[in-house]
C-alpha cells in the first residue's frame, strides 16, 4: 500500500502550483492533472488539505466550482 499522506501532499504541492497561472475550475484541475497521471480522487483529497490550510478559496458559480490562492 503506497504512501496516501505523501501522494496527496505531492498533489496539493501540484494543484498549488497550478493555480499559481490564475484561478481554475475544478474540473480543469482534474483534466489537467490526469493528464498527468494524478488520480482525480487524490486530486479532490489534496484540494480539501489546501482549503484546511487556508491557502485557497473554493467558490461554487452555478454548476462549477472554482478554485484560487489567497
Amino acid at each position: 500500500m503506497e504512501d496516501m499522506w505523501g501522494k496527496i501532499g505531492e498533489t496539493a504541492g501540484r494543484v498549488y502550483h497550478l493555480l499559481e497561472e490564475g484561478e481554475k475550475s475544478l474540473s480543469n484541475i482534474e483534466r489537467s492533472l490526469r493528464k498527468e497521471g494524478y488520480n482525480t480522487n487524490i486530486v479532490k483529497m489534496a484540494i480539501g488539505w489546501l482549503a484546511r490550510e487556508d491557502k485557497i478559496f473554493v467558490l461554487k458559480d452555478g454548476n462549477k466550482w472554482i478554485i484560487k490562492l489567497k
